[in-house]
């Protein structure tokens, strides 16, 4: 895995071109955020693949800290298509693509960051709400 993130990240650096300014690359982490949302969105209100049935979250009130995935819902139901499924995973990728773009702008590194935030999410459990 670790060799994957660092080629894809020199596959970026090597392909990017036209985008090469923090300000367009940040931009364009915005940009293909936003079209992940509506990937998402048009698979529920154009392909009705996947509905969202958003209520509020139903936590009993002796839950404990521990127990509190087993009742947060993902509010999704149903499954993407296989279109909707590809339009989704090529979004994420071209989000993913941008933020390796940072991280070689910015002379850092994702394989580090990645490794670094797995250690932080080890390391607090269940105490890292985000």
């Amino acid at each position: 895995m670790k060799e994957l993130e660092r080629r894809f990240q020199d596959d970026v650096d090597r392909y990017l071109i036209r985008h090469r300014s923090i300000l367009d690359v940040l931009s364009k982490i915005n940009e293909s955020a936003a079209r992940v949302n509506r990937a998402v969105s048009k698979s529920v209100t154009s392909c009705g693949c996947i509905t969202i049935d958003a209520t509020k979250q139903q936590i009993p009130p002796d839950a404990s800290l521990s127990e509190l995935r087993d009742f947060m819902a993902t509010h999704v139901q149903g499954q993407l298509c296989e279109r909707c499924r590809e339009i989704v995973e090529t979004e994420i990728g071209s989000t993913l693509f941008y933020l390796a773009a940072a991280c070689e702008v910015l002379g850092l590194d994702m394989e580090s960051i990645v490794r670094k935030e797995r250690q932080r999410i080890s390391a607090l459990g269940v105490y890292r709400l985000t």
